[in-house]
């Protein structure tokens, strides 16, 4: 089964210049815990709810903080055109629990989380795929600012 079957299409998009305040509020009013974001038409980062708690609140970053501050600039992503099989061995190899979903243009056209895949994936495959991602120290690792 391919991406473009499970993914979440209707994704909000953040600019570097958002500030971690507005960025938390889409974060609320999307029921979502990460965000891609994108810059003349590019995805430049992600940004997820645990950035702003490790990087901004724990150091005492204002809420007026950009978004380009504490994001992770090594976007991961994959195509829509993509193999599901494929892109969750790779979400567990990478340890990320979501991925930006972009067809072939690199056009961003949705996103791809352990919860659409455990909605539609057998369990033994979610299973595996839940134990690498747990484990700590994945490309969009927490700790260091990127």
């Amino acid at each position: 089964m391919k991406v473009s079957k499970i993914m979440t299409r209707d994704v909000c998009l953040l600019n570097p210049d958002n500030t971690i305040g507005e960025a938390a509020s889409l974060m609320v009013e999307a029921d979502t815990g990460a965000l891609p974001v994108g810059e003349n038409d590019r995805l430049v980062g992600m940004i997820t709810d645990r950035d702003i708690v490790v990087r901004a609140v724990a150091q005492r970053r204002s809420v007026d903080t950009k978004v380009a501050a504490i994001m992770s600039k090594e976007v991961l992503y994959c195509f829509d055109t993509d193999e599901i099989d494929d892109v969750t061995r790779n979400m567990g190899k990478a340890r990320v629990r979501r991925l930006p979903v972009v067809n072939r243009d690199k056009r961003l056209v949705g996103i791809v989380s352990l919860g659409d895949v455990a909605r539609n994936d057998d369990a033994t495959n979610i299973g595996e795929t839940v134990t690498r991602v747990s484990t700590p120290c994945g490309k969009h690792d927490q700790t260091a600012a990127h």
